[in-house]
């Protein structure tokens, strides 16, 4: 132990400092010189505690460069230093730059994503991994994935600056699923469109049903769950009164119970040269799959009668009927057809028409009767 006093005498400048330093050994100081020990190096005490540059250097750079991701991890009202980007938001008048970041209130004022920079968004994306799936190899195309799952589940979320991060908008849940995904019969099928109207596509066979009456997204998402489910169970029910409908009762025109298919199949096994006295039973459930054209005949008289008589429907019905009944000479009345109305009228197409007429009707003729 070493002692170090400053004596000072009040006259004198030439002897005015005597310094004095005394060395104290202790006990165990003693001890170790006898047993051989060396003596231990006089320490010096550095006061002022001076560095180098290159230390000053190396820690004004670490200052420069902090980790952001220890710094904003998540979101956070802003903070002028936290952000090292000249931001400048605020109105002013015409000709002035806005207010820089220092001390904005308009800054502080909204949510922002300063926080979520690439290499934030890759870290986190890396610890999400272990509590992920590899994507279903099976699932490899739309079809696939539409086949076994077959439900669409839509909803939207909403970031906006206002008092509240709730957005009123992202309550709605829309539900899809395609018609042909369901197990429906004939009557279960009619009767489940009915039951929720215009919410199916016709052109996409797609079933659209949207609910935002319940103030919470999860309550409209079971809530379009369970409509779905009571129109699919409701539309297998079969009551008392729907067994004693008639033809004259239903809501639309089944070709299958009606007279134009009776006439078809008795054409049909007549040109077979089968004289078969079928029952009303047995009209229904002739198959006419073995009918060459009768799946687009079907299709064209029940689109007449459904969707109205138009332009469209009924010269469909015109070519269906040509083919189902495989007319002679159907071909040259539709090209006469064609060339009347693409072509203009003149001598020469409205001559081919009037042949073309003429033969087809001597042939509808040996067909009717």
């Amino acid at each position: 132990m070493s002692l170090f006093i400053k004596h000072c005498r009040p006259r004198g400048f030439a002897s005015a400092y005597n310094v004095k330093l005394w060395r104290l050994n202790s006990t165990t100081a003693d001890a170790a010189l006898k047993l051989g020990d060396e003596e231990e190096e006089f320490r010096v005490l550095d006061i002022k505690k001076t560095r180098t540059r290159q230390q000053r250097r190396v820690a004004r750079r670490a200052d420069v460069q902090p980790d952001r991701a220890d710094r904003m991890s998540t979101d956070q009202t802003f903070h002028p230093s936290s952000v090292p980007l000249p931001l400048r938001q605020g109105y002013v008048p015409r000709g002035q730059a806005p207010p820089s970041k220092k001390a904005n209130t308009e800054l502080m004022k909204i949510p922002n994503f300063l926080h979520l920079t690439p290499p934030v968004v890759k870290s986190q994306c890396e610890a999400l991994k272990q509590f992920c799936t590899e994507w279903p190899k099976l699932l490899n195309s739309e079809e696939a994935i539409e086949k076994n799952y077959p439900v669409e589940i839509i909803s939207s979320d909403y970031c906006h600056g206002s008092p509240s991060i709730r957005n009123p908008l992202a309550r709605i849940v829309t539900l899809r699923i395609k018609l042909a995904s369901l197990n429906l019969d004939k009557h279960s099928r009619d009767k489940f469109l009915r039951l929720i109207g215009d919410r199916y596509d016709t052109a996409t066979d797609v079933v659209t049903i949207t609910a935002d009456r319940c103030p919470v997204r999860a309550q409209n998402q079971d809530y379009v769950n369970y409509l779905l489910t009571a129109c699919y169970h409701e539309a297998w029910n079969v009551e008392e009164w729907e067994k004693d409908k008639t033809e004259d009762d239903m809501e639309y025109y089944d070709w299958d119970n009606n007279k134009s298919k009776k006439s078809l199949v008795n054409w049909y096994l007549k040109c077979k040269n089968e004289n078969k006295a079928l029952t009303d039973e047995e009209f229904k459930k002739f198959d006419v799959k073995d009918i060459p054209n009768a799946e687009l005949y079907r299709v064209a008289v029940s689109s007449v009668f459904n969707d109205g008589e138009s332009e469209t429907t009924l010269g469909e019905y015109g070519v269906a009927f040509i083919d189902v009944k495989e007319i002679p000479n159907a071909d040259q009345y539709r090209v006469a057809v064609s060339s009347v109305f693409n072509d203009a009228e003149s001598e020469t197409t409205l001559g081919e028409y009037g042949v073309a007429v003429r033969k087809l009707l001597g042939q509808l003729e040996k067909v009717v009767g």
